[in-house]
C-alpha cells in the first residue's frame, strides 16, 4: 500500500503539474493551441481539487493491495519474460479497455441514483489538470478498479499492468486540461479529447468517453462540436 500511495502520488504530481506548466505557460508562449474556456477559476478551486485528489490517491494506494492479493491467492499471474511485441500489444488492449471501462462507469455515475456522488467532480466547471482526480470516494473506487478484470482474464506482463494507471491518468489529464492542443483537428481526433470533455462539463450529459470516442458514437451520446475562438469564454 505504501508503494501504491507513492506511485499514484508521484504520477499525479508529475503529470498534472507538468500539464499545468505546459498549458498555462509553455504552449501559450509558443502560440501553440489555445485555452478553451478563459473564464476565471472559482475561488479556492485548485485547493479544493488538490484536497479531493489527495483522498482519491489514498484510495488508489490502499486499493493497490487488491492486485497484489490476486497474485498472492493465485487468481492472477504475471507473464514470464514477455517480449517487447507482447508488452506493446497488451498495452494497446489495456488502452482500449480503459476507455470502455471509463465510459461504462462514467455513464453510471450520471444516472439518478449516483448523480449526487459525481457532482463532486462537476464542481469544476472550468477544468484544470488538477481536476483529474478530484472525485468523491465512490467514484474513485469505481474508476480505480480498471485493472482487476483484465488480470483475471489474462496473464499480463508487469510492464503493461504498470502502464495502465499511467495511461489512464495521462488521458484523463488531457481531457481536463482546458486547452485545445490541435484547433484544426476534427471532433473525433484523440487530441480533441480536451474539447469534447469540456463540452461534457458545461452540458453535463453526453461525451462520456475520452480518447477514442467510439463508445459515444455507438450509444448515441456524442455531443456535436462547438468550436470557440481562442480565449472566448464558453457560452459567450
Amino acid at each position: 500500500m505504501a508503494w501504491g500511495l507513492a506511485f499514484f502520488a508521484g504520477i499525479y504530481i508529475a503529470l498534472c503539474g507538468g500539464n499545468w506548466l505546459l498549458t498555462r505557460y509553455l504552449l501559450p508562449a509558443l502560440r501553440a493551441g489555445h485555452r478553451i474556456d478563459a473564464k476565471p477559476l472559482r475561488d479556492g478551486q485548485i485547493r479544493y481539487e488538490l484536497s479531493w485528489s489527495a483522498l482519491s490517491i489514498s484510495i488508489f494506494g490502499i486499493g493497490s493491495i487488491l492486485p497484489w492479493a490476486f497474485l498472492h491467492w493465485g487468481w492472477a499471474r504475471l507473464a514470464q519474460d514477455p517480449g517487447p511485441l507482447r508488452i506493446a500489444m497488451e498495452m494497446a488492449v489495456l488502452l482500449v479497455w480503459n476507455d470502455i471501462h471509463f465510459y461504462a462507469n462514467h455513464r453510471l455515475l450520471h444516472t439518478k441514483p449516483l448523480r449526487r456522488f459525481h457532482a463532486q467532480h462537476h464542481r469544476s466547471l472550468v477544468t484544470t489538470p488538477f481536476s483529474t482526480y478530484s472525485f468523491h470516494p465512490l467514484e474513485a473506487i469505481l474508476l480505480g478498479n480498471v485493472i482487476l478484470l483484465p488480470m483475471l482474464l489474462h496473464d499480463f506482463s508487469f510492464a503493461a499492468l504498470l502502464s495502465l494507471p499511467v495511461m489512464s491518468l495521462l488521458l484523463n489529464n488531457l481531457g481536463h486540461s482546458n486547452y485545445d492542443f490541435a484547433p484544426a483537428a476534427g471532433h473525433d481526433h484523440w487530441l480533441s479529447a480536451s474539447r469534447r470533455h469540456h463540452l461534457h462539463h458545461i452540458r453535463y450529459h453526453g461525451n462520456y468517453g475520452f480518447l477514442f470516442n467510439f463508445m459515444d458514437g455507438w450509444f448515441r451520446t456524442r455531443l456535436p462540436d462547438e468550436p470557440m475562438a481562442p480565449g472566448r469564454p464558453a457560452g459567450a
